[in-house]
């Protein structure tokens, strides 16, 4: 670690400031996210903050992804398709999004189930009901969270009728025709608990054509004995989402909520099943052990400006693209020029069906307070069916798609139907151990080997069929030392890998790229990514007042990046190298009376360490071919530098009380500039301001306010051929800088019953 990081990490520690997440305190975390293993937060040797289900609606209705944005440390959100159910979600310049195609960095599980999709790693963030999460535990790096803990793991814990009791109901209501109203019932009668949850939500959005809508249920039974215990957890979701994504600069200068092309339009269909036991045939020895099972349908429709354009004379009778190749139809045949000289729009569908199949089994043993034993195995399969392609329309007045929707089929397969099917199963194998060398010190030491293997079948022909298989164990050390004034410093070194997906796999061929919404046309070799993350840190409390604070350097070898093709709106995945995300992460809380603060920092410097060419074809300083030029150095895009996060709650009787939160973050570069040769986004703070009012036991109003003083800001961008679709709000755009603007003020009303 350098030495400036560890002196700043000792400076830093002197002038805490109350800050953020929840205070620290026992919890449950254990390597597979299943329950069994009681470890003291105080002795895990890195960086670990948690939620409460308290925090999730402190502001107003529960909204998991709004408190872990709020209040966590180096949480970030990318709203990279403008939808608050589906953003990027960065931890030290890792991520986990529910976009099959982003490269997948955090491990995160669900009551023990792994929650990244087969296909692709995505996290779906929108299928999980607010109102059903118990907690939320954050950690950084540890190899025994398996494939894609690159930067940390996120396991959610969802509600009990032994820990919820009672009948909730809660309304609200505001903005742009944003409504919500969920329902909650919990009990026990001694050894048997039951718990329902379901919510239903309607937003117009504030943008033109972005309305969207949610509806989803989960439901645990539970038994417990003397010595064992069983849930049978069940979640159902049917969402239809719409995240119109960027817009160039000058469109939203003329009008903010304004969308470039549309439709962009995702519905999921979402069912599982998971079943947990917990058996302790002694004092000193717990067994665990979970079966899931899980499907996913996912539909998309993406409406996009085409390339396509009158063929030159003498066939201007039909439709070419840019390199002069006919526009062919599933016939085989050119497609006529049938709107007299265009412009022309494309509609790309999708059709993704995911079934997963998986469990986990293991053994935690503790036969003397300073030591504990874990293994564990775990495995998880998924088939996947997968479908897409391209139609040509009109592109309409307002930059959506019209008619007729001809099916495109090149022969050369750049635009072409795709149907192929993909099995992946990945199995893991861990151990964790720690012990006490001394009364102060600690040493953990911990291991994961992960076996992953990934079949491809193409469906209509053979461009896709291919077979692949990953191993690799990963370890982790790390000490504790618990000082005099009750302070504790930590040091860990832990590896930890991601493999491509199946999604990647299909789409890593230069000359046969897919389109933006993932279709996928080929299978060359990817190599699997390893991260090898050093960390130290310092955590106290006392006197009301819970904080840490970290230094983290985390070197990655084999990253995938999704880069653009030499053909418009074409990408493909491939290996890029070294990156290296390093930084310092602190956070604190306390509560005093009626006060209570908190404050989180997080610098993250995360940047390209190989030399690597692009293609970014719209890039404004791209060079004549449409290349840019990444040097070591140059910053991954929209990951911002710093973050600040404040907020103060108190209460102004027993009965009201008012919250204020703020965020500071810095600005990002836009994707396509992986090299730095435009300027990043502007930095913004946000302010977001809720008021709670119980006029009986069993009642309470709220109001929320989101973006309280109506910053304009943004938080994710890109590049856009805006010189090449007519816009009539903007004449004569050329400015192809397109970013996501965040939403602006955004009053809610609600009742909440218990």
């Amino acid at each position: 670690m350098p030495s400036r990081f560890l002196l700043a990490l000792i400076v830093l520690s002197g002038f805490l400031s109350p800050a953020c997440a929840a205070p620290l305190e026992t919890v449950v975390v254990t390597g597979s996210a299943l329950p069994g293993a009681n470890i003291d937060v105080a002795t895990i040797p890195v960086h670990v903050q948690t939620l409460d289900s308290t925090d999730l609606d402190r502001l107003g209705p529960s909204d998991l992804l709004g408190a872990m944005a709020r209040d966590l440390a180096g949480v970030s959100l990318a709203d990279a398709q403008d939808n608050a159910f589906q953003p990027n979600v960065l931890y030290r310049g890792f991520e986990a999004s529910s976009l099959v195609g982003d490269a997948q960095g955090l491990a995160v599980y669900v009551d023990g189930v792994r929650f990244n999709q087969p296909f692709g790693d995505n996290v779906e963030w929108s299928m999980i009901p607010d109102g059903a999460v118990a907690g939320v535990t954050l950690e950084g790096a540890n190899p025994v969270f398996g494939l894609n803990a690159l930067g940390g793991s996120l396991s959610l814990s969802l509600k009990d009728g032994f820990g919820f009791s009672g009948i909730g109901a809660q309304v609200s209501g505001g903005s742009f025709g944003r409504g919500e109203a969920s329902f909650d019932w919990g009990g026990s009668d001694g050894s048997r608990a039951g718990f329902v949850a379901a919510d239903l939500f309607h937003d117009d959005g504030w943008r033109q054509h972005s309305p969207s809508s949610l509806a989803r249920l989960f439901a645990n039974l539970a038994w417990r004995g003397d010595r064992s215990e069983l849930h049978l957890d069940v979640i159902a979701a049917s969402n239809s989402l719409t995240g119109n994504g960027t817009a160039p600069v000058e469109l939203l200068a003329a009008r903010r909520s304004a969308v470039f092309t549309y439709p962009d339009n995702t519905q999921n269909l979402y069912g599982l099943v998971n079943l947990t036991g917990v058996w302790r045939p002694g004092a000193t020895l717990t067994l665990s052990a979970n079966l899931y099972l899980d499907g996913l349908a996912r539909h998309t429709r993406n409406g996009d400006a085409s390339d396509a354009e009158v063929c030159a004379p003498p066939d201007d009778a039909f439709l070419c693209l840019d390199d002069g190749a006919f526009l062919t139809g599933s016939d085989g045949n050119p497609i006529a020029d049938f709107l007299s000289g265009g412009p022309y729009a494309q509609l790309n569908l999708t059709r993704t069906e995911t079934l997963g199949v998986g469990g986990a089994l293991q053994a935690a043993y503790q036969p003397l307070p300073p030591l504990h034993l874990l293994a564990g195995l775990a495995i998880d399969h998924g088939h996947t069916d997968f479908s897409a392609s391209s139609l040509i329309g009109a592109l309409t007045p307002t930059r959506g798609f019209g008619g007729p929707g001809i099916v495109i089929d090149q022969p050369d397969l750049v635009i072409a139907p795709v149907k192929a099917s993909a099995g992946n199963t990945y199995y893991g194998f861990y151990v964790q151990g720690g012990v006490d060398l001394t009364a102060a010190l600690r040493l953990d030491l911990s291991a994961r080997y992960n076996i992953a293997d990934i079949v491809l079948r193409d469906r209509l022909g053979s461009a896709l069929d291919g077979s692949h298989r990953f191993t690799r164990l990963n370890p982790a050390v790390g000490l504790s030392y618990r000082l005099d004034t009750g302070i504790t410093a930590h040091a860990d070194y832990a590896e930890a890998n991601r493999t491509p997906t199946p999604a990647e796999f299909s789409c890593a061929d230069a000359a046969a790229p897919c389109s933006l919404t993932n279709f996928f046309v080929g299978d060359p070799d990817l190599k699997q990514v390893v991260a090898r993350t050093y960390e130290i840190g310092l955590r106290g409390q006392g006197a009301g007042l819970s904080w840490q604070i970290d230094a983290y350097r985390s070197d990655t070898g084999n990253d995938i990046l999704f880069t653009a093709s030499t053909v418009r709106g074409r990408a493909f995945f491939r290996n890029i190298g070294a990156t290296r995300r390093q930084g310092i992460e602190a956070n604190a809380s306390w509560r005093e009376g009626r006060w209570s603060l908190s404050a989180a920092y997080n610098f993250t410097d995360a940047v390209f360490r190989s030399p690597v060419t692009l293609n970014s074809p719209d890039n404004p300083l791209a060079d004549a071919d449409g290349h840019i030029f990444v040097v070591p150095g140059d910053r991954l895009p929209s990951i911002p530098r710093h973050l600040l996060k404040l907020s103060a709650g108190f209460a102004l009787t027993p009965d009201w009380d008012l919250t204020l939160a703020a965020r500071y973050a810095g600005g990002v570069y836009l994707q396509g500039d992986e090299a730095n040769l435009n300027p990043p986004t502007s930095a913004y703070t946000v302010f977001d301001a809720g008021v709670r009012w119980r006029p009986a036991a069993s009642v309470e109003v709220f109001a929320t306010v989101e973006n309280l003083f109506d910053r304009a800001y943004e938080t994710f961008g890109a590049f856009s051929p805006t010189a090449d679709v007519p816009i009539a709000e903007a004449p004569g755009a050329g400015d192809p800088r397109s970013l996501s603007p965040a939403a602006p003020r955004t009053v809610l009303l609600g009742l909440r019953l218990h």
